[in-house]
């Protein structure tokens, strides 16, 4: 049995291990959500940009199992399962700041991939049907028309008719033009650029957020170690 102030990290280490696993939970829900968003857009993301969530889901199903390790380990005052926890925080650890380095990263190439894939894919819009579900999707939530304005689909359609999306509540009729009263009027470059840097910024701030308060963890796993087994050398 560990003894004096152990005592106080043998809980500490516990009660850490049941915040460990709600941030892995926080992780995984956070993670999901992106990606649902990233896939909504795939059209208009780099394959890059859909490993950061990805990666968040993952880091959040393994800390499930870290958590058990964890507190079994502090319950139980066994040496072999808390060492095992200490290396699965550090694991995790550094794909968490991997992840927040690489979010913050891919945030500040989110203005250079909106540009090349929203200027490439807007002349695929009627010949290619997922490149026209993106737009479509975009336009619809982000209420938004063309990439700089509606202005841009005359250079695709050439004439007045825009994607029923740039008229809110609007049928696939062609009765959408640039004179509609209702027609969006905004960029869709910027309405995404926002988005795609919101979100990497979470994924960053997450990433990393969570990483440095794991050391904590790491800390007081490596002191509860230490006593175990100085306690068995003592016996």
């Amino acid at each position: 049995m560990v003894s004096g102030g152990m005592t106080c990290v043998k809980y500490l280490l516990f009660v850490f291990n049941l915040l460990f696993f709600v941030s892995g939970v926080v992780m995984l829900a956070i993670g999901a959500v992106i990606y649902v968003v990233y896939a909504h857009y795939y059209n208009f993301v780099y394959d890059s940009f859909q490993s950061a969530p990805l990666i968040l889901i993952i880091v959040g199903v393994i800390i499930f199992l870290v958590a058990f390790f964890g507190c079994c380990g502090a319950c139980k005052e066994n040496h072999c399962m808390i060492i095992t926890f200490s290396v699965l925080l550090l694991v995790i650890f550094t794909l968490e700041v991997g992840t927040g380095i690489a979010g913050y990263i891919r945030r500040n190439e989110v203005e250079t991939m909106l540009e090349n894939k929203l200027n490439s894919t807007m002349f695929d819009y009627y010949n290619n049907e997922k490149i026209k579900e993106t737009w479509d999707i975009a336009q619809h939530e982000a209420k938004c028309c063309g990439m700089n304005g509606p202005d841009d689909w005359r250079r695709v359609i050439h004439n007045d008719t825009l994607p029923h999306t740039c008229c809110p509540d609007t049928p696939d009729d062609g009765s959408c033009t640039n004179k509609s009263p209702n027609v969006y009027k905004d960029a869709c470059f910027f309405k995404l650029k926002e988005v795609f840097t919101k979100y990497g910024s979470i994924i960053g701030g997450v990433g990393i957020g969570i990483a440095i308060c794991q050391l904590m963890g790491v800390i007081f796993a490596c002191c509860l170690a230490r006593s175990i087994r100085q306690e068995y050398e003592t016996v």
